[in-house]
């Protein structure tokens, strides 16, 4: 077995110092580990290199891990994606237009999960009455 020594060693006239720290160690990580230390990208704005560094693990660990935590669907890239509810007046079951804002937002665009894997992409400014008839139309698809 390895012991802790550390050895000098004359190699073509000029010394080298080498350090044998002993058996090779390896850490194991579990999934919730690998999943908190993954999701910890993009807080306060921390770089994957910032988490690898903090946690002592390379770049490339964490894109694995990513990739793995995401095949056994433990990970979703949505993971860290805001959700806002959506209020909409109701009169008599169908949802009321709002009067318009003097000076209405730029236009954003909008992704809606809707049950059973399927999701809308459409921008901001759609009728919630047009919206609502389209969410219908697909649910009932």
């Amino acid at each position: 077995m390895f012991n802790d020594v550390v050895n000098d060693v004359s190699y073509s006239g000029s010394a080298m110092r080498g350090e044998i720290l002993g058996l090779e160690r390896r850490r194991f990580w579990r999934d919730e580990d690998k999943l908190e230390i993954v999701m910890s990208v993009g807080i306060d704005g921390a770089t994957v290199t910032q988490v690898a560094q903090r946690h002592e693990v390379t770049r490339q660990q964490i894109y694995a891990w990513r990739h793995d935590l995401k095949k056994k669907g433990l990970w979703s890239p949505d993971a860290g994606a805001l959700f806002f509810p959506l209020h909409m007046p109701v009169a008599a079951g169908v949802p009321v237009a709002q009067a318009p804002v003097a000076e209405a937002p730029p236009p954003v665009a909008v992704e809606l999960r809707l049950r059973g894997g399927r999701s809308l992409h459409f921008e901001s400014t759609i009728d919630p009455a047009r919206l609502t008839a389209l969410i219908r139309a697909v649910d009932a698809a």
